[in-house]
């Protein structure tokens, strides 16, 4: 009895350790997204180089890039190691406290959501905004470049170079 009771303990602990060590590997090899909020913070405590990337839910583009670009393991580890990533739904309703001010989205009305004050200030290209809208900026906060289209892994990681 009591070693069927060691057995199944053992087990348990093996299982978890298990799970614990598949967890850990693959939240390395995932993107670690902060919000804005959470970005001020760190940029505060260690100045890092920032990617941003604004989405919609109805983005095409947007969806592909979540599956097929932002999963290699080398993005995330480039996003991951040099970079504060920030990822955004620019048509958030949410208030957004950055840098002592207050980004809401006015846009939105009963039919569409429009686009939140913050994508259209740091994502718009001739005063419009079309998602994938992605933004590279040094550790000043200075946007460096943006891209404004889909970008499959090898065109990402270079931009990030």
């Amino acid at each position: 009895m009591i070693k069927g009771y060691l057995l199944k303990h053992y087990l348990a602990v093996l299982i978890t350790a298990f799970c614990t060590q598949l967890v850990s590997a693959q939240s390395k090899s995932q993107v670690q997204w902060i919000s804005f909020e959470q970005l001020e913070d760190s940029l505060k405590a260690r100045p890092k180089k920032v990617f941003i990337d604004f989405f919609t839910e109805w983005c095409t583009y947007c969806r592909k890039m979540e599956k097929e670009v932002f999963t290699k393991p080398a993005v995330a580890a480039v996003l991951n190691n040099d970079y504060y990533a920030v990822k955004m739904d620019a048509e958030s309703m949410d208030t957004i406290r950055f840098d002592g001010q207050l980004f809401i989205n006015r846009n939105s009305t009963k039919r569409r959501k429009g686009i939140h004050d913050l994508a259209l200030l740091l994502g718009q290209r001739d005063g419009r905004f079309a998602p994938p809208t992605m933004l590279v900026l040094d550790a000043e906060f200075t946007i460096k470049q943006r891209y404004f289209s889909y970008m499959h892994s090898q065109k990402l990681l270079k931009a990030l170079e």
